[in-house]
């Protein structure tokens, strides 16, 4: 973390523009200063800068460069990314924001500290006394200076920003700099009768821990107004249904450390309604009702409910609780009249009333805030023991739907964002592929894209191997997401392209791989390599020209494992799948054949399988493409990882996270890959470094300039300008084997010149060296003429249901009365079958 404070410049109003290097500037615009601490929240900063520099809180976007990085804008969005820009500038005491976002601040209470002083005014010189603001941000007010002035005084004074009440930085500065004032106050502890329990939960939640909120890109805080957002039930409804209705206010149920002063409010709620009590509207009223009544545990029907008047009684029949207000139209106020408020119900009213719609969405977004996976049923347990309210599933899913609509927009009107997204997408990174699919009904069925950084790098700095996965959305509506991966010089995971389709199947399948061919367009001959079950092969040759296909053997090794079948003789079951992976990797036919017949030893059914899952298209020894099989983790992780963080988000915030990570993986490695030094991957180093061990001490026998013969146990024979020797390890590998090496060693010839070009650093620099270019705002322009389009040119969601758990086969169990055996059982001790090694009695 910085060292104690850190000063934003936060600017907004101008343009970036793009120089020769690919590094931006920003120009035109004016600019403003924030003190931030450890302690300030992202909420709160956001909240700041929307109110400091009059844009609409909603639509702001904070995005910021890394240190001595001008090519790639970082998008901050949460309280993660707000502490990684902290610590990407702990060695600096100022730190550049650019802000963009729609004109007009809107000021809101909900949510937001209770009572916020006058603010000091932008881009003045003088210094003001200032109130600081929850979560640690001060106002600090800034004015640009000419080149000419000097830097000296100011940089002592931004170090230390608040070590007094008063004081002045430099007024002095030079090229780009501000000068900055700084005004400290001290604050004091108030209760605020319009306050709620989660108000003053979130204002010190916010401050306590960096780590508290939501890992998710566009999990956006949007704050409640409840006079603005509240909808009135129209007054036959409401007389026709009479439900009773439980009040409470907005708390969450992780008090923790802030009990007491929220025991505190609520007890002064106790007194929030009087007889003969003003109000200036009837949503004020309402509210003011729903604190009354939680303070007091009970619930209460509207009778009469609308802008001229509201009538309430108990939820019990034959209380003699009611209450009643109307607007006086002389006095401009809205009224309590009368307030009878003894109850007789003993608080059964608190038992048989349901939540109120509004009030029970406003809780569960205070915690989706903190925890956006939050369960069903987690849910109704906390508002169980916070509110003793019991709640079913169905009411507790509705709740959940309607908040996580309200915080990250229409999950079905996103997709009607889609074109503009592939716009801009394509505009803001030239040379970028996109590729939209709507249906003849107007429902979506696919979106590609292919960014061009991912493009260039793959054609430039990789081999030619792709990795073709399938992984699911975990979306509403079922979607998947369609990968085309390649590894770099390091082995690590290079994405190239993805798609989000609404169903896999052979044709979403078969389009996807003809965007991949007009995107990456290559005349090298590619390798692919998918799961042997999805039938891929036939669509990958018909497609790519002079292509080669393999089975990955990741989900082979997975299904190897779950066919073993007894009985398991010489050393059992648990020496199968080593011996798998060794036939595997086995670079010569007669090591494969060594491998395979050590298992048909153990298990004949396990060397059927072998032979009967095609082995020329995923043993080293016979398939004739790029070699993959020393790649055994699971590719798709990382991407179901990423999903897994957005799985809640409409589609374009969540194809947003996937761009985000993978921006933020080329800028890791790009950063790494500076500070190397050798000429190798460190990886390939390292192997490397161990075959040059192995050649030491073998004997190297000239036969001509550039053939060879070498002897350790056995003889090799190496060719220098094939790159190839006898014991088949160099050409798979990319890199000499130990014979090679000691022939090397032997010429006075150079070992990097004879390893792959992939391998070396420089090629994985240039295959980071592109940057992925974030869209000026994540939001769709509202209020345009696009607004009133026809029905016809909305795009629909995709109309995929879920699978039919009756289409799936059921699995029949049978016992041993009925003469079948499930599941054979191995002896380990003795190889027999029908008992394991505790309940044998074979004597050995």
């Amino acid at each position: 973390m910085v060292r104690g404070k850190l000063i934003l410049i936060c600017q907004h109003g101008g343009e970036f523009e793009t120089k020769d290097d690919g590094s931006m500037s920003y120009a035109g615009g004016e600019a403003h200063a924030l003190d931030i601490s450890p302690e300030t929240g992202f909420d709160d900063l956001k909240y700041k800068l929307a109110e400091k520099c009059n844009l609409e809180l909603k639509s702001l976007a904070i995005k910021y460069f890394l240190p001595g990085n001008r090519r790639t804008l970082i998008t901050l969005s949460n309280e993660k990314d707000l502490k990684r820009m902290c610590d990407f500038h702990k060695d600096s005491v100022t730190a550049d924001v650019f802000l963009t976002g729609k004109a007009g601040f809107v000021p809101v209470n909900h949510g937001m500290p209770a009572k916020r002083k006058k603010k000091a005014t932008a881009a003045r010189p003088a210094t003001s006394k200032v109130a600081p603001s929850a979560g640690g941000l001060k106002d600090v007010t800034i004015s640009i200076a000419t080149p000419s002035d000097s830097v000296a005084g100011v940089n002592a004074a931004l170090r230390s920003p608040s070590r007094a009440a008063k004081r002045t930085a430099g007024r002095n500065i030079v090229d780009g700099l501000f000068e900055v004032s700084v005004a400290d106050a001290t604050d004091t502890d108030t209760i605020d009768m319009s306050a709620s329990p989660a108000d003053t939960v979130k204002k010190r939640r916010r401050t306590a821990s960096w780590k508290r909120a939501a890992n998710g890109l566009t999990i956006v805080t949007v704050d409640d107004n409840l006079e603005e957002t509240e909808k009135t039930t129209p007054r036959k409804k409401v007389a026709r249904k009479f439900n009773p209705i439980v009040v409470a206010n907005n708390g969450d149920h992780q008090l923790g450390p802030v009990d007491v002063s929220v025991e505190k409010q609520v007890e002064s709620w106790k007194n929030g309604i009087t007889e003969g009590q003003d109000f200036r509207s009837v949503a004020e009223f309402r509210d003011a009702l729903q604190k009354y009544a939680i303070a007091h545990r009970f619930g209460y029907k509207l009778r009469k409910n609308d802008t001229n008047r509201a009538n309430a009684v108990c939820a019990v029949e034959g209380c003699p609780w009611r209450i009643h207000a109307s607007w006086v139209p002389s006095a401009s106020v809205f009224r309590v009249k009368m307030l009878h408020e003894p109850h007789t119900c003993g608080g059964e009213s608190w038992k048989i009333a349901t939540p109120a719609k509004n009030w029970l969405v406003n809780v569960i977004k205070d915690r989706l805030r903190d925890s956006p996976h939050h369960k069903p049923k987690e849910i109704a347990t906390g508002l169980l023991r916070d509110f003793g309210l019991e709640l079913n599933y169905a009411q507790v899913w509705r709740g959940i739907e309607d908040a996580r609509q309200q915080l990250q927009g229409s999950y079905k009107d996103a997709y009607n964002q889609l074109p503009w997204y592939c716009e801009k997408i394509e505009k803001t990174n030239p040379g970028s592929f996109t590729k939209l699919v709507i249906g003849d009904d107007k429902r979506f069925q696919r979106l590609f894209l292919s960014f061009n950084a991912m493009i260039r790098g793959f054609q430039s700095g990789c081999r030619p191997l792709l990795f073709l996965e399938a992984i699911p959305l975990k979306s509403k509506y079922h979607e998947i997401l369609l990968t085309a991966t390649a590894l770099d010089g390091d082995d690590g995971i290079f994405p190239v392209a993805f798609a989000v389709v609404d169903d896999e199947n052979e044709d979403s399948w078969h389009w996807f791989l003809e965007q991949l061919r007009s995107a990456v367009s290559t005349s090298r001959s590619l390798t692919f390599v998918s799961d042997r079950d999805k039938g891929l092969m036939k669509h990958v040759l018909e497609i790519f020209e002079n292509a080669h296909h393999g089975y990955s053997i990741y989900y082979l090794m997975d299904s190897f494992i779950q066919n073993l079948k007894g009985p398991f003789f010489g050393e059992g079951r648990a020496s199968l799948p080593g011996c798998f992976l060794a036939a595997a990797k086995a670079v010569r036919p007669g090591g494969f054949r060594m491998y395979t017949e050590q298992i048909k030893r153990v298990s004949s059914s396990a060397y059927d399988w072998i032979m009967q899952n095609e082995p020329e298209y995923w043993a080293n020894a016979f398939f004739k493409g790029e070699h993959f099989n020393h790649i055994t983790l699971n590719i798709a992780e990382a991407y179901a990882n990423w999903i897994e963080e957005a799985r809640d988000l409409p589609i374009i915030p969540k194809v947003e996270v996937i761009r985000c990570k993978i921006m933020e993986l080329m800028e890791l490695r790009r950063t790494e890959s500076s500070n190397w030094t050798m000429k190798l991957t460190p990886s390939k180093q390292e192997k490397l470094q161990e075959e040059c061990v192995k050649a030491r001490g073998l004997k190297v026998l000239f036969s001509s300039d550039t053939l060879f013969e070498v002897h350790d146990s056995s003889i090799n024979v190496v060719d220098i300008v094939k790159q190839h020797c006898s014991c088949a390890m160099w050409k798979p590998t990319g890199l000499p084997c130990h014979h090679a090496i000691a022939v090397f060693n032997c010429t006075g010839r150079s070992v990097y010149d004879y390893c792959s070009k992939y391998y070396t650093a420089e090629s994985f620099r240039i295959a980071f060296a592109e940057s992925i270019n974030p869209a000026s705002t994540i939001a769709h322009p509202c209020g345009n003429e696009e607004d009133s389009e026809e029905d016809e040119d909305q795009i629909m969601p995709p109309s995929i249901s879920r699978p039919v758990a009756a289409q799936q086969p059921k699995k029949i169990r049978r016992n041993k009365s009925q003469g079948i055996i499930r599941r054979s059982v191995c002896c380990t001790r003795c190889k027999g079958v029908g008992h394991n090694k505790v309940s044998c009695k074979v004597s050995l």
